[in-house]
């Protein structure tokens, strides 16, 4: 019976083969202990010596690290492997003997393992961790198609930035001027006006020169937008769907988490409602902790966010930040001119922002006055106009940044682990 290592435990007392890599050994004179893999998941073949011919021994004794093999034994329970089960092994067929694998089980460089990215991700760790991206994704598609969004792909090339052009990546579109796309938004403002409730995942790209353990170049994105959904409401619906993907990933990836070394209670305390602070409060709180240097106006660093995000045990909300931080789109305060009706969501354990949202300006009159204001070109932006002109209606949206949810989540502590092949201020290799 050909099976993998997900689904082994269907198959107690009885003898399988699975296609695997052989991802470390040990031996000792009568018993060799094979780590494998085979993509689905990891378990330790055990091939006793005296239960087998003397030439099988020797060839398991003499593996090479991510050799190709299909291995044959028989299923058994055991309480102390991390999966549940083990393999007592009666078969080894070699269909590749790989020879020098560069990554052995001695400490290597951050270097050294980004530039063998395209190997380093076979190992235990960042196998946890893209499982638990994966869940993320899986239970993302799953909360929206409940609750009544449509998935729509908004373009990669542009010919406008929602946030200004100073952190894009220019290129020709034939005889134009095109850009890698920092945000989905506003072309799904457009599709929300369409559709009533949508939501777009996929990649996005910030020519930031950041080098800090929250940033990549090229990144990916959540961001749904709602007709008819106001900012508090808004705010609601963004700590269901994150409570709602936490606890997916709890239910889905204990084995995962618990390979990663990750604090479980920490995660089944993030449910909603979660805590909601001004932006005016969260000034007068950092004051009190001794950030003097910090005044209203001013935009938070990460020492300022991980300081506010410590005296909660869930994700906080900060709201009503100062027009002048953040872009022409968002509606501002009926009863104050000088802050806008967002919200960043900021996680708990130093992770930083994880969500930006806001509800949107729906007024023509103030956009067109605001893309004036932020000498953006009026023509450039007619079609974004046109939603405010034709039916237009109160509406709300947010983003979040896939990798550092994923960082947060699976507890690493900088986003390269959490994204496949991460593109960083001076990486582009793998």
């Amino acid at each position: 019976m050909k099976t993998t290592i997900a689904k082994i435990g269907q198959f107690v007392e009885q003898e399988v083969t699975i296609g695997a890599w052989l991802a470390g050994k040990r031996s000792s004179g009568k018993i060799a202990f094979l780590q494998l893999r085979d993509g689905t998941g990891f378990i330790q073949g055990v091939v006793v010596k005296a239960d087998v011919e003397e030439e099988m021994f020797q060839q398991a004794k003499n593996l090479t690290q991510e050799s190709s093999l299909y291995v044959t034994g028989v299923v058994r329970s055991d309480d102390r492997a991390p999966s549940g089960y083990e393999l007592t092994v009666t078969k080894i067929e070699v269909l590749h003997e790989a020879k020098d694998y560069p990554i052995t089980p001695k400490e290597h460089g951050t270097e050294f393992l980004m530039d063998h990215r395209h190997l380093w991700l076979r190992s235990k760790r960042q196998h946890a961790v893209m499982k638990i991206r994966n869940e993320i994704i899986r239970s993302t598609y799953n909360f929206f198609h409940e609750n009544g969004f449509v998935k729509i792909d908004p373009p990669i090339l542009t010919g406008s930035a929602p946030e200004g052009t100073s952190e894009l990546f220019a290129t020709k579109y034939f005889d134009e001027d095109a850009y890698l796309s920092q945000s989905g938004q506003l072309y799904m403002e457009a599709a929300a006006m369409a559709m009533g409730r949508v939501f777009s995942f996929g990649p996005t790209f910030r020519a930031e020169k950041s080098k800090t353990r929250r940033h990549l170049i090229e990144f990916w994105m959540i961001e749904p937008e709602m007709a008819f959904v106001e900012f508090h409401e808004s705010l609601e619906i963004q700590e269901q769907y994150v409570s709602y993907v936490v606890q997916s990933v709890l239910k889905s990836c204990q084995l995962e988490l618990k390979t990663l070394g990750r604090d479980l209670s920490k995660l089944e305390a993030i449910k909603a409602p979660f805590p909601r602070i001004t932006y005016d409060e969260a000034i007068t709180f950092l004051h009190e902790k001794g950030f003097d240097d910090i005044k209203w106006g001013d935009d938070f660093g990460s020492p300022h966010e991980t300081a506010i995000a410590e005296h909660y045990e869930k994700p906080v909300f900060i709201t009503h930040y100062p027009t002048s931080l953040k872009p022409f789109y968002m509606q501002p305060d009926p009863n104050r001119d000088d802050v806008v009706l967002c919200a960043d969501l900021i996680a708990p354990e130093g992770y930083g922002e994880i969500i930006g949202g806001s509800e949107r300006i729906h007024d023509y009159h103030l956009l067109e006055r605001n893309l004036k204001e932020h000498n953006l070109s009026l023509d450039a932006y007619q079609w974004y106009l046109d939603l405010c002109k034709y039916g237009s209606v109160p509406h709300s949206g947010f983003g979040l940044g896939l990798e550092r949810t994923v960082a947060w989540i699976s507890g690493v502590e900088h986003v390269r682990e959490t994204i496949p092949f991460p593109r960083l201020l001076n990486r582009l290799y793998p």
